[in-house]
């Protein structure tokens, strides 16, 4: 794991982002349905990080994710879902994340938007997702990057 990515340096750069004013929570995306392979799913919470000098206008690439938390309820996981976001916010190259669950499946999952394919293929090996894929049931896992 490079120095980047352990949590005190995700943990330094999120609070950088949170006291710069940087990170947003928007509310206007909640409820929205997003059509995936499996499911419909419903946006549950947004956050969008304000892009810096030197980013990309536009975000360069997608990173869907979906699966199936191996225990809890799906409540208490929707609430659990938050704790990673300041090292998901941390990431280089991120730009916003909806968080997703698929009523009928009972699969969760993400949608990501990052500067780069570069930095979405990074993001599976990451902190939070290595946190992620301890929780999901192995099986479930399913990612897909798709170029903007």
């Amino acid at each position: 794991m490079s120095l980047d990515q352990l949590p005190p340096a995700l943990l330094a750069r999120a609070t950088r982002n949170r006291l710069g004013g940087r990170i947003h929570f928007p509310k206007d995306r909640i409820g929205e349905v997003v059509n995936g392979p499996r499911d419909e799913f419903v946006i549950f919470r947004t956050m969008v990080l304000d892009p810096n000098e030197g980013q990309p206008a536009r975000p360069g690439a997608e990173f869907s994710v979906s699966f199936r938390f191996a225990k809890l309820s799906d409540r208490m996981n929707k609430g659990l879902s938050v704790m990673p976001a300041p090292f998901i916010a941390a990431q280089p190259g991120f730009r916003s994340k909806s968080w997703i669950h698929g009523a009928e499946s009972g699969r969760f999952g993400g949608v990501y938007e990052w500067d780069s394919v570069e930095d979405a293929e990074a993001y599976w090996t990451s902190f939070p997702m290595r946190l992620l894929k301890r929780r999901a049931v192995p099986e479930s896992l399913s990612y897909e990057i798709v170029p903007k």
